[in-house]
């Protein structure tokens, strides 16, 4: 086990905000939350809510939520330890063992191992690329016009010929044979352990981070033993053939900002694109793209800013010439064209900003750069065509469709790829689209359309229809856009109304469910906007909702209200605790959950205020407002219970005939309505400090 006050000083280091948005394009929502599409399952529409300066974060559409090392755990597929240590690695944090549960040391964990092991083989090859034996690989890249400055730039190494010279160079850095052959750097041959690239020019495949999770290598000898011209890492606990992009770590940014990105078939290919002013271009890794490869695409292109409305087909981009897209760089020859076929497996939203951009003669971005240079290039991807049309516009060329034979032909061919469409807003205006090209009747294109729809068993689908997602509700917009009610009491109210109404531990909307959610949602926010007398005076008696009688006895178990200088993210793990696996989820949603309170708009850069208020902080020092806040819906708790008391005192009167102990419940009950009174003067004539 490792000592709890070492995982306290990586949680206290970790930055949430950072960690999330390597991977995922967050945006502010108001009140210290940011939403993305959530990397742990497919969505369309953002339902992924962090909050940096709680340290949680939450999935409305699939449930998943935690803290920092839970994010981590889910994302890199390792247990809680794992996750501790990965960090630990990441933030230069010494971890130290409890003995006998654990290593006495801290080594690094398994996969930051693997990590540091193939950072340490980059380094190798960087170094060979300039030996005397390297020179092949040297003219190769500069036969492609790519100076040494350009292979620097992009990492480009040379793995020698030898038997094991990566081997033994790992092993004198203190590498073990078994972490050398997990990271798919070597393998194991009858006569022991042998480098897995050798003679070849190396490609570092790295992850939006920029950490080193495997290389592609490049054949350069005839008397190769591996015939392919190109290998790639196996897959490994790193790296997995569909889930990485070379040059996503030098392309993220401006995926972001320009919503575009071009997808090439090598890694000479990348280069010659971003040396030509193309920052946005990224290749797959020996394997087609496919399903996986969209999702990560996807997570950086969305665009909400319509709130809740789904934006999809290109979109304009402020500051930008060319609309959102995706652009593939098909070669136009037949395989070209079952590359583009095989694209229309992915879903629909994204094939609906999905071009095509094929080269006259058929060159790769890399021989176009090289033949007419870079603005021949740039003219490639600004003169890309829409996937779909590109796909029928090919079938239906194949055809001289001057003659009616031709048209049969043209139509026979053209069909089943029309109804591959699932989209079916799509499909008439393609179908019809394709009609008039090839120039015969709509219902002779649209009988063949429909019946090689039923023979492919085609699933229905609308790209453009606002999904139904768990806990979607009519203030997403508000929530994705950053607005909310400040000083409208009707708008408040509405806004409470629907956090009830989109939570998912207790469908009901009534004023004491509302009222009890509220309470909660502050109190895990912001813990040190409560009166600690007024709170001390509150029972289990004063809440109704079971989730919340229950979430009342954890803040009991976790202590009671936060010290002033508990940490931020402390206070939610000591709660998350406590509260245990039935509360956790509760926990999350609730920390998450905006409050009807003003949005402080502190900077138009979402990561500063993420870094600003950090889970490493003390609780926040609440502003009048929340304290406003709090101090009323106090209040409304502690009356409720003050009702409830003495209308049972009163039904006990009605019992009791006259005499002492019925005098002293009317006197008990006067004191009550006192307090009552006197508490709602205090809050409501503004004189709480």
């Amino acid at each position: 086990m490792i000592e709890k006050e070492d995982v306290e000083k990586v949680r206290a280091a970790a930055d949430l905000y950072d960690i999330v948005s390597s991977t995922v394009t967050l945006k502010p929502s108001g009140t210290g939350t940011f939403v993305g599409l959530c990397p742990f399952h497919d969505e369309k529409t953002p339902s992924f809510n962090v909050r940096p300066s709680l340290g949680v974060w939450h999935c409305f559409g699939c449930g998943l939520g935690g803290d920092v090392f839970a994010y981590v755990e889910h994302r890199e597929n390792i247990d809680f330890r794992e996750a501790v240590e990965l960090l630990a690695d990441k933030y230069h944090i010494e971890l130290h063992y409890e003995s006998g549960g654990g290593r006495e040391e801290h080594s690094g964990s398994a996969r930051a191992r693997l990590i540091e092991a193939n950072e340490e083989a980059q380094r190798f090859f960087l170094s060979q690329i300039t030996s005397r034996e390297a020179l092949a690989a040297r003219k190769l890249l500069g036969g492609r016009n790519f100076s040494q400055a350009d292979c620097e730039r992009f990492g480009c190494g040379y793995a020698p010929q030898g038997w094991d010279n990566l081997v033994r160079h790992l092993a004198s850095r203190g590498f073990t044979q078994k972490e050398m052959l997990d990271a798919g750097l070597a393998r194991m041959g009858q006569r022991g352990v042998y480098d897995y690239f050798r003679g070849r020019a190396t490609w570092p495949i790295r992850d939006s981070t920029g950490r080193t999770l495997g290389f592609g290598a490049r054949k350069l000898y005839d008397d190769d033993t591996i015939a392919a011209k190109y290998i790639n890492t196996p897959d490994t606990a790193l790296y997995r053939k569909n889930q990485v992009l070379y040059g996503i770590d030098l392309a993220k940014s401006s995926i972001v900002k320009k919503r575009q990105v071009v997808i090439v078939e090598g890694y000479t290919d990348v280069m010659a694109c971003h040396l030509a002013g193309i920052d946005t271009a990224i290749a797959t890794c020996g394997t087609a793209f496919g399903a996986e490869h969209a999702k990560i695409v996807r997570r950086l292109i969305a665009d909400d800013s319509l709130g809740a409305v789904q934006l999809v087909g290109p979109r304009k981009v402020e500051g930008q010439s060319l609309s959102s897209r995706i652009v593939f760089t098909f070669d136009g020859d037949a395989a070209g064209q079952k590359a583009a076929l095989h694209a229309f497996n992915l879903d629909s939203a994204f094939l609906s900003q999905t071009f095509v951009a094929v080269a006259d003669d058929n060159l790769d971005p890399c021989d176009l750069r090289i033949e007419r240079g870079n603005e021949a290039v740039r003219s490639l991807i600004e003169g890309s065509t829409p996937l779909y049309d590109f796909v029928i516009n090919a079938a239906i060329d194949r055809f001289d469709t001057s003659f009616t034979t031709g048209q049969m032909g043209a139509v026979k061919a053209v069909a089943p790829l029309i109804a591959q469409i699932r989209d079916r807003s799509l499909l008439d205006i393609y179908t019809r689209k394709a009609t008039r090209r090839v120039g015969v009747e709509l219902e002779i294109m649209r009988r063949e359309v429909n019946a090689s729809r039923r023979g492919l068993h085609i699933r229905d689908d609308d790209a453009y229809a606002s999904p139904r997602r768990f806990a979607s509700g009519p203030n997403a917009a508000e929530r994705q856009a950053g607005r909310g009610p400040v000083d409208d009491p009707a708008a408040r109210r509405a806004l409470e109304r629907r956090d009830a109404r989109d939570q998912t531990y207790y469908r009901i909307d009534d004023a004491v469910f509302i009222c009890e959610q509220q309470f909660m949602a502050t109190l895990i926010q912001v813990p040190r906007a409560m009166d600690s007398d007024w709170f001390g005076r509150l029972a289990l008696a004063n809440f109704m909702t079971p989730v919340f009688r229950s979430l009342f006895q954890a803040v009991a178990a976790a202590g009671g209200l936060p010290d002033n200088d508990t940490p931020q993210g402390l206070w939610i793990h000591n709660l998350t605790k406590a509260g245990g696996p039935l509360l956790e989820q509760v926990i999350n949603e609730l920390a998450v959950m905006p409050l009807p309170l003003p949005v402080d708009e502190k900077t138009s850069d979402p990561g500063s205020q993420a870094r600003e208020d950090s889970s490493s902080d003390p609780v926040k020092l609440p502003s009048a407002a929340e304290k406003q806040y709090a101090a009323e819906l106090l209040v409304r708790l502690l009356d409720m219970g003050f009702m409830r008391r003495i209308g049972s005192a009163r039904r006990r009167m009605a019992q009791l005939p006259d005499g002492e102990e019925k005098i002293a419940l009317l006197g008990e009950v006067t004191r009550m309505e006192t307090t009552r009174k006197d508490l709602q003067a205090q809050v409501y004539g503004n004189t709480v400090g």
